[in-house]
């Protein structure tokens, strides 16, 4: 049983890499924003709070992993990024403001392929 166990763990850790994870919180962030915006459109105000809250968490969670003594200027750049989409989600919830949320969609899909094109870039280089 124990082999099994530490098996299951090895596996899990590789296919969960460093990278895969940002990856992984980007595409969380477009599930959880869709999520919202559908929940706008059918006027469910608990539903529309609850994908914010959730995309917000997924955000604050990336400002958290940020590290400023390697990553400099980047890290302070993608920081004031997350933080203002953190505000557009939060202008959104308390005014239903669609174009907020289309904000957000439209950032994290050009992060999400810029992270994709440096995580190739860096396995391949």
């Amino acid at each position: 049983m124990q082999s099994a166990y530490n098996a299951y763990n090895q596996n899990h850790v590789q296919i969960e890499s460093p990278e895969r994870l940002i990856e992984m919180l980007y595409e969380g962030i477009l599930k959880f924003t869709g999520q919202a915006k559908n929940a706008l459109l059918n006027e469910d105000i608990e539903k529309r709070t609850y994908w914010i809250n959730r995309t917000t968490a997924i955000f604050t969670e990336l400002i958290n992993s940020l590290d400023y003594d390697q990553g400099g200027e980047v890290s302070h750049y993608l920081s004031g990024l997350y933080v203002q989409q953190i505000k557009n989600l939060s202008e959104a919830n308390a005014s239903n403001d669609m174009e907020k949320l289309d904000e957000v969609v439209s950032v994290t899909k050009n992060l999400l392929e810029a992270w994709r094109e440096e995580v190739c870039q860096t396995k391949v280089g």
